[in-house]
C-alpha cells in the first residue's frame, strides 16, 4: 500500500494504468472501505482512496462537520497527482463528497472526470426520507445506525470500537444532513447514479434526480439489497462501473 499524499491511499499502485478510479466513503468509512476492490479491477485501473481528516489513516486529525470545509482541500491536495484521466465513485456521503469535488475540479481547477458515479444517496435538494439523527444521544444515534444494515453486529457489540466510531459517525452525518448545494453550473461529464433496489433511503425516483446536474450522459443502474447493497455486490457494481466508463473511453492497455 502506498500513501500518494495525506488525501490519497492507493492499495495497489499501478503505474501503467490508463485511468485513475477515485473513490469516496460512506459515513464512518475510510480508504479502508475500498480495500478489496483493487485486485478486481483490470490492470488499466488504478484505484485512490479518499481518505478524510480523523479516518483511517488520519485519525488523529480533527473531524469536519460541514461539507464545505473539505471540497476544495480535497480538490486541491489530490490535483497534483492527477496527471491521468480519471473516474469518480462515492457512495452515500461519499456520493455527494465525489459529485462537489468534481464540480470544483472541473470549474476552478480545469480538470475533468471521464465519469462521475454516485451511489446511495439522492440528487442535491431531495427531500429527506428519514428523521435526521446526528443530534440524537449516542445509544438512540448507535441504534439507528444499526437499522442501516452496514456495520457488523460483532462490531455493534463492541464497546471500545463504538466509542471510537460514535464522533466520526456523528460528525460525517451531520456532514449529510446539514448539506446544502451551493456550487454553480452542471458536471460535464456522463454521470451515473447507483442504488440498492430495497434501500428506503434513496429511492429510483430520487436518484433520478440527479440526471438535472450534468449535461453529458445520465444512467441508472439498481442493484439487489439495501442502503449498502455495494458490500454484497461488490463484482456486480464494479463491473457496471468499467461498462459505463467503457461506453466513452478505451480501458484497453496500450
Amino acid at each position: 500500500m502506498m500513501n500518494q499524499n495525506k488525501w490519497l491511499v492507493i492499495p495497489t499502485p499501478r503505474p501503467t494504468a490508463r485511468l485513475v478510479l477515485l473513490c469516496f466513503p460512506f459515513a464512518g468509512g475510510s480508504s479502508h472501505s475500498f480495500r478489496g476492490w483493487a485486485p478486481i479491477l483490470p490492470p488499466s485501473v488504478e484505484l485512490r482512496a479518499v481518505e478524510l481528516p480523523g479516518h483511517g489513516t488520519r485519525l488523529s486529525e480533527p473531524l469536519a462537520e460541514d461539507i464545505h470545509e473539505l471540497i476544495e482541500p480535497i480538490a486541491r491536495g489530490i490535483v497534483s497527482n492527477l496527471e491521468k484521466p480519471f473516474a469518480i465513485f462515492g457512495h452515500s456521503m461519499g456520493a455527494l463528497l465525489g459529485f462537489e469535488v468534481a464540480l470544483y475540479l472541473q470549474n476552478k481547477l480545469n480538470k475533468r472526470a471521464e465519469h462521475v458515479f454516485v451511489s446511495g444517496h439522492g440528487a442535491p435538494g431531495t427531500p429527506r426520507h428519514e428523521p435526521e439523527i446526528h443530534h440524537l444521544p449516542k445509544p438512540q444515534f448507535l441504534a439507528k445506525i444499526k437499522e442501516y444494515n452496514g456495520t457488523p453486529k460483532e462490531a455493534l457489540e463492541n464497546k471500545e470500537l463504538m466509542d471510537l466510531m460514535f464522533p466520526i459517525l456523528k460528525a460525517d452525518f451531520k456532514i449529510c444532513e446539514t448539506y446544502v448545494h451551493k456550487n454553480s453550473g452542471l458536471l460535464n461529464a456522463p454521470l451515473t447514479a447507483l442504488g440498492g433496489i430495497q434501500d428506503p433511503s434513496t429511492p429510483r425516483e430520487d436518484l433520478e434526480m440527479w440526471r438535472s446536474f450534468t449535461t453529458q450522459s445520465f444512467n441508472i443502474r439498481l442493484f439487489p439489497g439495501d442502503h449498502f447493497y455495494l458490500l454484497r455486490q461488490k463484482v456486480n457494481l464494479l463491473k457496471a462501473i468499467l461498462t459505463d466508463i467503457s461506453s466513452h473511453f478505451n480501458l484497453a492497455n496500450t
